[in-house]
């Protein structure tokens, strides 16, 4: 027991070592350098006859009494406490002792010297004392040492280590990227497996965080070599196009009706298809009207995105929908494009109420503007109508009124008859500009391929907050089951929040089924240690007294990927989780790990995208000139209508003065 009582007899009994094997010492000396302390007069008939009596047992034989002696001095090392000392090394004491003990044994050497006897005695007990005075030095100091071994592991990144997925799981829709982690010290090989992508995909990482290369790249590799239609946001075009059109080259016999490839790109019209995301054949009631112009007016002023419900913001909306509505009902929807709701805004208050009365579905949308302007409220109606007059103004260009006014091809991509490979190209230049237009095309697109029946579709968003897209967490909870894959890249949860406000931004984060995310910090490294949750680590510590270590070892449940880990990733490492299905589960959901390069890092034949037709200023100014001329006609002729229709007449608007 640990008593005062019993370690002061421990004490003892150490002590009665040391001192018998000082005394065999002692007794050896004497036995061999007899001569010599008979010459000192160091002698008498009591120790020559206790010399003589121990002889007899042969203690004092040679080489066994030293080693007898070195015995009883090690056993006093064994229960030694000395005071702790953190600065002392194992190493010091080590070789304290071992040269001691060299000198201890090597010493019978002497005996050997070409001297008198008396001188190699006197050599011999000298040396030998030496040596056994440094054993005690080395011995004593090896009891002041603390027996603990610091860890090099500074951040403690062993501990955070965890057994992840090694096992390749596929299916017909499955993502597979190859991994490298450490486990226990050891680097191992795994794979993060994607194998239900129809939950949702988020991507997130700082800037060079290896986003696209490691991901989205591998995204479009697969889904084409398993015949998906598929839509990319690319921000940076023509980078994600370019890629894709090569890849889609390679994997064309992947699919059983091959599709085409299409581009919208509003910078070079040579190698950009014509689109209409207003085409009325594919408008079937007036809420798509009013998605599409929330959709164009919210990416046009993406403050307005936090005031939703605001009369100020609501209604330039209903206006913008009345006249798209309006363009679609007339003549079957000969008009019915951006580029004319763009012009028809533009026309004189009178005239435009007056036509636009004349469509009874639209009349209610339309009365508060006019009974505003007959009252002479212009500053309420300016205020109304202004924000989309001067928001679409910006839209008008050349470029954009002949990609929007054509129809090269339709948006519904994932047409089992007709499937596509669509491409929309934005630039950091005009993103606000460009960002706008896309969302519109993007919405119409997601209403169209959100229905039963189509082929497996992937959507992927490169920069996903420079689009708006109202009600994207409808579209990843709802398209599951319509096999449609949504992959959403963005840098950072505080970049999200502020182009898509708090609540929707975490609706989007939270609803996502797999999580791959790269370096990013703050807000966002804290949710996904969360989302991650715990696992059991070693924890050990230590605490010194005069005379004694005392360690402690416990495990604790801890963040499995700490945020201070999430923010300190290198380019290609990632963290997260992977969603399984019921049929294929996956009991290793969380990964740590450097993704690898060897399944798609292979060379690909950059050929260039080819021309789609060749396109010339006057071709674009004549398309401007006419969009402007079909407003004209189609407002003077309603017009010329109304006067001479006695029914109609009533409907004309004119201010009284």
């Amino acid at each position: 027991m640990d008593t005062g009582e019993s370690t002061q007899g421990l004490r003892k009994i150490l002590e009665l070592t040391r001192i018998i094997s000082i005394i065999i010492l002692l007794l050896h000396f004497y036995y061999t350098g007899y001569d010599t302390f008979e010459s000192w007069n160091i002698s008498s008939k009591f120790t020559d006859q206790l010399i003589i009596n121990v002889e007899r047992t042969g203690l004092l034989d040679g080489f066994r009494a030293k080693i007898f002696a070195a015995v009883f001095l090690f056993i006093s090392f064994l229960g030694s406490r000395g005071r702790k000392n953190e600065k002392l090394k194992w190493m010091t004491c080590v070789s304290l002792f071992s040269s001691g003990l060299a000198v201890y044994f090597f010493s019978d050497f002497f005996w050997n010297l070409d001297m008198s006897r008396n001188e190699k005695a006197k050599s011999y007990i000298v040396i030998t004392s030496i040596g056994y005075l440094l054993m005690i030095a080395g011995g004593t100091l090896l009891s002041r040492i603390i027996n603990w071994r610091q860890t090099e592991d500074i951040f403690n990144k062993e501990n955070e280590t965890f057994p992840q997925e090694e096992r390749l799981l596929q299916n017909e829709y499955s993502i597979n990227l190859p991994t490298t982690y450490k486990y226990k010290g050891k680097m191992r090989k795994g794979w993060i497996n994607i194998i239900n992508p129809f939950r949702g995909t988020l991507v997130c990482g700082n800037p060079g965080s290896g986003k696209t290369i490691f991901v989205i790249r591998n995204v479009i590799q697969q889904h084409l070599q398993k015949g998906f239609a598929m839509f990319i946001y690319d921000f940076k075009y023509d980078d994600l196009t370019s890629l894709a059109y090569n890849l889609f080259q390679e994997n064309k016999d992947a699919y059983n009706v091959r599709p085409e490839f299409c581009i919208i790109n509003f910078d070079d019209l040579s190698r950009s298809h014509r689109c209409n995301p207003l085409d009325p054949d594919l408008m079937f009631d007036i809420t798509d009207a009013s998605e599409s112009a929330r959709t164009i007016m919210l990416g046009l002023n993406r403050e307005w995105i936090r005031k939703q419900g605001d009369f100020w913001v609501e209604s330039p909306i209903i206006f913008l929908t009345a006249i798209i509505w309006y363009l679609k009902k007339f003549n079957g929807g000969e008009y019915c494009t951006l580029p004319h709701v763009i012009e028809l805004l533009q026309v004189d208050y009178e005239k435009l109420f007056s036509i636009l009365r004349m469509e009874s579905e639209i009349e209610p949308l339309v009365n508060p503007f006019v009974t505003a302007y007959l009252n002479n409220a212009m500053e309420q109606l300016e205020g109304q109508i202004a924000g989309a007059k001067i928001a679409m103004a910006r839209l008008a260009s050349p470029q954009l009124y002949y990609v929007m006014s054509g129809k090269d091809f339709t948006l519904d991509i994932n047409d089992p008859k007709k499937p596509k490979i669509f491409c929309a190209g934005n630039t950091p230049e005009k993103i606000q500009t460009y960002g706008a237009v896309l969302s519109l095309f993007v919405n119409r697109m997601i209403k169209l391929v959100n229905r039963k029946g189509g082929v497996p579709c992937s959507l992927i968003f490169d920069e996903f907050p420079t689009l708006y897209l109202n009600n994207i967490d409808t579209l990843i909870a709802t398209a599951r089951s319509n096999k449609i894959s949504t992959t959403l890249a963005v840098q950072d949860l505080s970049q999200l929040k502020k182009d898509y406000g708090k609540e929707q931004a975490d609706v989007i984060m939270n609803i996502m089924g797999n999580v791959i995310a790269g370096q990013v910090t703050g807000e966002t490294a804290d949710q996904l240690t969360k989302r991650f949750g715990r696992i059991n680590q070693s924890k050990q510590s230590f605490s010194v007294s005069s005379n004694n270590v005392s360690i402690s070892k416990s495990k604790n449940l801890d963040s499995a990927v700490p945020a201070s880990a999430i923010g300190t990733l290198s380019s290609g490492e990632f963290v997260g989780l992977v969603a399984d299905n019921p049929g294929q589960r996956i009991l290793k959901k969380i990964f740590h790990a450097q993704i690898g390069s060897e399944n798609f890092m292979h060379p690909i034949n950059r050929s260039p995208i080819p021309d789609v037709q060749k396109i010339d200023k006057e071709v674009l100014t004549l398309k401007y000139r006419t969009i402007k001329s079909d407003i004209e006609f189609l407002v003077e002729s309603q017009l010329q209508i109304m006067v001479n229709s006695p029914g109609l007449i009533s409907l004309v608007v004119c201010k009284k003065i």
